[in-house]
């Protein structure tokens, strides 16, 4: 490497980055686990790609795939506390198969042309 940057650092940078450019699909990927709510989604996104979710970017977020359909909240009453649980929606999980495809096949795509051109 021309950079002295660890691949691990890359790593980090490189999950900071995406989880900033497709937070919706990093939601929709979090939801799509299990019924979710919204502390919980803050709490995976920092353990699983070191990003501190702020709820201003969070809940207006969640609004917006909630209005497109792609997940559905419900009120539950948990330990005394009323929380909204979002689950996702069969339109979400298509989102998700669709973007997967997507990226499957560019990468596959880039694969191929690194090789092609050696």
């Amino acid at each position: 490497m021309k950079n002295s940057q660890s691949a691990e650092a890359l790593a980090d940078q490189i999950k900071r980055r995406f989880s900033k450019s497709f937070l919706d699909v990093l939601i929709l990927k979090l939801i799509a686990a299990g019924p979710t709510w919204g502390y919980n989604i803050i709490k995976k996104t920092e353990a699983e790609y070191g990003v501190r979710l702020r709820h201003g970017a969070l809940y207006p977020t969640l609004n917006d795939l909630e209005q497109k359909g792609l997940v559905k909240s419900r009120r539950e009453l948990q330990k005394g506390r009323a929380r909204k649980v979002y689950e996702i929606t069969s339109s979400g999980s298509q989102f998700l198969e669709v973007y997967y495809a997507f990226i499957k096949g560019h990468l596959a795509s880039a694969t191929d042309q690194k090789h092609a051109g050696n």
